[in-house]
């Protein structure tokens, strides 16, 4: 019954994601990979949160990719106290359950003049964030998620970092991709390169 409980509650959770969406605009077409190694660039326009993308349902252990960010990652909030919010970059909702329930993602802003990378977790709806480490802009960074039992482990080169995980096993959700915010809105386009890996 419990099996059931948690199904029933994630595939009402993938329905209204999937009801709730903005049909796309016209011209903007979801960014889809020819390949699973392909590497794409996420745009996020001026005024906006995030990019328009394509559902895409996952059940693995692991996430595994590689990132450039370039000059268009540098950026200033227009409320001062705005600028240590963490924006979104990819990850995955987890435990069946909606992404703001349970999920897991790497974080990345512009903060103290460098580029920072963060852990960035949801359990049972408490939210958590842990930073990793910093990096160079027009770089390319490999960063790395594993869904263990009751942990998520997200690594960047030789850093690591852990947070509590809310269920066992696969993970078992939907893609989470880039979006700029906390509160405000990219002050200008913001160009993001990832590469799925193996």
């Amino acid at each position: 019954m419990k099996h059931f409980l948690r199904n029933l509650t994630f595939f009402t959770a993938l329905s209204f994601v999937v009801l709730s969406c903005n049909p796309v605009e016209e011209g903007v077409q979801p960014i889809i990979p020819a390949s699973a190694e392909e590497e794409v660039t996420f745009v996020i326009r001026t005024g906006d949160h995030e990019t328009t993308n394509p559902f895409k349902g996952l059940v693995t252990s692991r996430l595994a990719f590689q990132v450039t960010f370039d000059s268009t990652a540098i950026y200033q909030t227009k409320d001062p106290q705005n600028q240590a919010d963490i924006n979104k970059l990819f990850g995955m909702a987890d435990c069946g359950s909606f992404h703001h329930q349970n999920s897991a993602r790497f974080g990345w802003r512009w903060y103290n003049n460098r580029l920072e990378l963060l852990a960035y977790s949801y359990v049972a709806g408490k939210n958590t964030s842990t930073f990793i480490t910093a990096v160079d802009l027009k770089k390319p960074t490999v960063c790395e998620l594993r869904l263990e039992d009751n942990k998520y482990v997200f690594k960047v080169g030789d850093k690591k970092v852990e947070q509590t995980r809310g269920c066992t096993g696969e993970g078992k959700g939907y893609q989470l991709y880039p979006y700029f915010g906390g509160d405000e809105t990219a002050p200008h386009q913001i160009n993001i390169k990832l590469k799925p890996l193996k």
